[in-house]
């Protein structure tokens, strides 16, 4: 059965019907919102066609019906079909992301914001570390046999070490060792201090080439103990929908939302964008997340600059406004782009 401009048309109007009533749509409904100048009979042999293919379905008893997880698909398809053929335009809503010196307060800003803009659940992933950009290593005298090593990544990402040694160094010996480390260091991803760039590193270092290996040792050592960083808010938000907020499915929901090596596990799922700005929605049963099946999760690419990007995702049931939820995100990159442009220049 073909899936003809008349039935895709009533498929719309149900989706959009019951995204802002919650209520099963009737063909009643369906005739005065969808402007088709046929019957209500009519009306109801092409649903009952929608139902057949698997688009629709009846939750109950009752006459209305709602779409399937198939049915939001080929609706969200058409929305973000629809949305590349028009400009631009704001939500109308209040988003300012404000700019902060430390990369967390900036991802906890950006989750809280989203939450309150959507009236959904919000997850924010931090960047990874071996994507990210070693832009600074300053050692610094502690005290005698200890240095201080603060390693800068791009996207303001700070972690700081202490570096054991056998003999104290003078003022000077620090500062020429950091001339050598940010020299041959700075610019260079993690997977791009490979063996050729230490080897001539430890080579320049000469007798203070055990300190080198020390440093760059805590340098792999921010990736090798990167834990999964993802910040949330808004979880209350979607218990406001009654499909998500009954029985064991509830209780699940909540325990994922809390875990957060189950988000990264979504947020996993969502490919490095040729365009950062692209949306991707995952719905129903395309979740990689089995609590998380009565859902639909939207999820966009973030940069923060170049090479420094982590995920967003926004959570609710699968009738949420799709529309409002694109363009907020787009709206917070477009923020998150001028922060950063204004931060470079």
């Amino acid at each position: 059965m073909e899936l003809d401009s008349r039935k895709k048309q009533i498929l719309l109007a149900i989706s959009q019907t019951y995204q802002e009533t919650g209520e099963p749509v009737g063909s009643r409904t369906i005739s005065k919102v969808a402007g088709l100048q046929v019957s209500a009979a009519t009306i109801r042999n092409e649903m009952s066609d929608l139902e057949e293919m698997g688009l629709i379905v009846k939750p109950h008893t009752s006459a209305g019906s709602i779409p399937t997880d198939r049915g939001y698909r080929l609706y969200v398809d058409e929305l973000m079909e629809r949305e590349k053929q028009l400009p631009a335009v704001k939500t109308g809503d209040e988003l300012i992301i404000k700019r902060v010196d430390r990369l967390e307060e900036l991802l906890m800003q950006m989750a809280r914001i989203l939450a309150e803009n959507t009236k959904y659940a919000t997850m924010v992933s931090g960047p990874r570390y071996s994507t990210n950009v070693l832009k600074f290593i300053q050692l610094s005298r502690l005290e005698p046999g200890k240095l201080l090593a603060v390693i800068v990544f791009s996207g303001s990402i700070i972690r700081n070490h202490i570096i054991r040694i056998e003999d104290d160094l003078s003022e000077e010996e620090v500062l020429n060792l950091n001339l050598l480390l940010n020299n041959g260091l700075n610019g260079l991803s993690i997977g791009e201090i490979n063996l050729g760039v230490i080897s001539k590193l430890k080579e320049e270092a000469g007798e203070k080439r055990l300190i080198v290996e020390k440093v760059l040792d805590a340098v792999a050592s921010t990736v090798e103990n990167e834990e999964v960083r993802v910040f949330t808010s808004g979880t209350p938000n979607i218990f406001q929908y009654p499909e998500l907020s009954g029985g064991d499915r509830a209780s699940e929901l909540i325990s994922t939302l809390e875990d957060k090596k189950e988000l990264h596990s979504v947020l996993s799922e969502v490919p490095a964008l040729q365009d950062k700005h692209e949306i991707k929605v995952f719905i129903g049963d395309e979740v990689p997340v089995d609590s998380m099946k009565d859902c639909s999760v939207v999820t966009a690419t973030y940069e923060l600059e170049s090479g420094v990007q982590g995920k967003i995702g926004i959570i609710g049931p699968k009738r949420m406004d799709y529309e409002k939820v694109g363009a907020t995100l787009k709206e917070t990159m477009s923020q998150l782009d001028d922060i950063f442009k204004n931060q470079q220049g």
